[in-house]
């Protein structure tokens, strides 16, 4: 007798059903969870995965009781003349509530792992969440989502349990592939048996196999595939948006400021974190600032509530007369509304994307006649030309960098917010980027802040400069005034000074510098908040002239080299005992190192006057008033 061959058409037909039911179920419910933010999360998720863990009969059991005759909504579709009980639509059913798990928890697990700073990025640019999630998380899960399609599919072939106690094992109608199986061993039919464990074998091992060379893939096909994948899914996803016509990002109504108008942003915002309490008060005008501090300091979560990808415990941000944030007044404007430009720390760029589409994902409003002259544009400021049909991942750091910041500033934003964006880059690029960031600048009508751990940086770039230490603002001004008058111990030392000694007043204008073992005459008025003395390195001067004031005989304990210059660490008044044994350091060019280590020791070193930094402590600013 030959063998029948309807079990594995019937679970062809019925898993295909299932996978398409539990990949629209799936991405559904997946989105509703990664945008959920309410109580009860892992309770919601658990009760999604339940199919997943319990065994198959349970689910059939449950499923029973869900669609029997007896139940209340098997009766009211009685009512309407349809029965799912032992018919080939309950098979899917089963198949479906089963295979549902895997696609759900697959492409949940694959949104997650898109960058977030992409997302964040996409809303500074005035994306929603519904364009964010068509354009931006779906492409960039399009591998996830096949891996679980394929998964809910072989699940959905092999399911057993769930279907016999719903759809029975009727021949030719509900008796799929593990159902003949079963009934075939139990009558004694064990070759007939054995093929059809053979098939399901040979299917699952093929979906097996396909996943893991897929997942293990780094071939220039696989590269080829993934960006065409996204491609495909991404254009699939712009079409569905017009479907179901999401609008495009809602844009600021309120009139754009004037070029006569004067560019201010002021914020006066605290948020209390795990570490410390950010509170930061400081107004910025149409020069750029530089934010400077230590890892850790409170400089990005600054930016991130300035562009409200972090909302504020209280306080106000204003930017040009427009409330941004302000708890009093229950004001919170969201990201796409606040008509400011965020270049991130890893530039964000949509790797889905090529740079032009890169540039003008936040020219949607416009026609693309317009977004089309609006992106040439900025592609001919940041010299991107001929690049505009690459991928980020095709694109130097450097390029990605311009792409960044021209993506940014083709929305035409209010201000624009930099988060150490020279990070990433070599010293020759970063010269190259910094250059190309003053011209930039000096063009931009806004508000500009720029983020930053290198004093450097800040001080090529910028005017004015603010000094955040655990989320206060410590030092405030111009650039010149914060490095040659530091208004605190922690100020100077983040301004990269490395010379201090507490010390002692010994009478009008000369004191005792204890840590350094010398008597100093100073010229700035002594107070009692005083406690450091400073000097920065490169301030030390070496002389042969033995009697000028300040001016210690000092011997070399040890050196460090760079590229231009000469580290010197020196003792005063003795000999050094040991490499850590040492008052003072100094910098020197190489060619001044070249003639004074042929001088025999005592070195002669003269500490100026007017280059000595009287301190206290510490402090905190606001309003450019420091209060210690």
């Amino acid at each position: 007798m030959p063998l029948d061959f309807s079990p594995l058409w019937i679970s062809l037909k019925t898993a295909s059903v299932a996978t398409i039911l539990a990949f629209v179920a799936g991405i559904a419910v997946a989105e509703m969870m990664f945008n959920y933010r309410g109580r009860g999360k892992g309770i919601i998720d658990g009760i999604l995965t339940l199919p997943l863990v319990l065994p198959p009969t349970v689910m059939g059991f449950l499923l029973l009781l869900l669609f029997g005759r007896n139940s209340p909504l098997g009766q009211l579709l009685r009512q309407w003349g349809i029965s799912l009980i032992f018919s080939w639509q309950a098979t899917v059913i089963a198949s479906t509530v089963v295979a549902f798990p895997l696609m759900y928890k697959t492409t949940l697990g694959a949104f997650e792992q898109v960058n977030k700073d992409v997302l964040n990025c996409a809303r500074t640019l005035g994306a929603n969440e519904a364009r964010i999630f068509w354009q931006i998380v779906l492409p960039l899960s399009w591998r996830g989502i096949v891996s679980g399609i394929v998964l809910s599919f072989a699940r959905a072939l092999g399911e057993f349990g769930a279907t016999l106690m719903l759809a029975g094992s009727i021949p030719g109608k509900t008796q799929t592939m593990p159902l003949a199986i079963y009934f075939a061993a139990e009558a004694g039919k064990m070759d007939e048996a054995l093929i059809w464990v053979i098939i399901l074998v040979a299917i699952a091992l093929g979906v097996i196999t396909t996943i893991y060379y897929w997942s293990n893939s780094d071939s220039w096909l696989d590269q080829l595939l993934d960006r065409l994948g996204a491609s495909v899914i991404s254009r699939w996803s712009s079409i569905v948006s017009r479907w179901f016509s999401i609008p495009h990002p809602t844009r600021n109504t309120q009139p754009k400021i004037s070029s006569e108008f004067h560019q201010e942003l002021i914020i006066e915002l605290h948020k209390d974190l795990p570490s410390f309490s950010l509170a930061t008060y400081l107004t910025a005008y149409d020069k750029p600032l530089g934010i400077l501090g230590a890892s850790g300091s409170g400089k990005s979560m600054t930016l991130r509530c300035i562009a409200g990808l972090e909302t504020p415990s209280r306080g106000r941000i204003i930017l040009n007369g427009r409330i941004l944030f302000d708890s009093d007044k229950k004001i919170n404007l969201s990201c796409r509304q606040r008509r400011i430009g965020f270049v991130f720390q890893n530039y964000a760029l949509f790797p889905h994307m090529r740079v032009a589409r890169n540039i003008g994902f936040g020219l949607q409003h416009l026609s693309k006649q317009q977004r089309r002259k609006q992106v040439q544009k900025y592609i001919n400021l940041m010299q991107l030309q001929g690049l505009e049909q690459r991928y980020p991942y095709q694109l130097s750091g450097g390029q990605q960098q311009r792409v960044a910041l021209a993506r940014a500033l083709a929305i035409e934003p209010e201000a624009i917010l930099l988060d150490e964006p020279l990070s990433a880059l070599d010293n020759y690029l970063r010269s190259q980027i910094e250059q190309m960031l003053a011209d930039v600048f000096a063009n931009y009508k806004g508000v500009i802040l720029f983020v930053t751990h290198k004093l450097e940086e800040a001080y090529r770039i910028c005017e004015d400069m603010v000094i955040l230490d655990q989320g206060k603002v410590i030092g405030s001004g111009d650039k010149e005034n914060i490095f040659q008058h530091p208004p605190n111990f922690t100020v100077a030392q983040l301004t990269e000074c490395k010379n201090f000694s507490h010390f002692q007043i010994v009478e009008e204008n000369k004191i005792n510098a204890i840590d350094w073992n010398c008597t100093l005459t100073v010229v700035e008025k002594l107070t009692p908040s005083f406690v450091y003395i400073g000097i920065r390195a490169h301030h030390l001067q070496f002389v042969t002239n033995q009697e000028k004031i300040n001016t210690f005989p000092c011997w070399l304990v040890k050196t460090s080299e760079t590229p231009h210059r000469i580290t010197l660490y020196l003792k005063l008044n003795s000999f050094g005992n040991h490499d850590l044994d040492y008052h003072l350091q100094a910098e020197v060019f190489k060619e001044k190192w070249h003639e004074i280590k042929q001088r025999p020791f005592p070195w002669y070193v003269h500490l100026d006057p007017l280059k000595l930094i009287l301190l206290p402590a510490t402090g905190w600013q606001k309003g450019g008033i420091t209060h210690p």
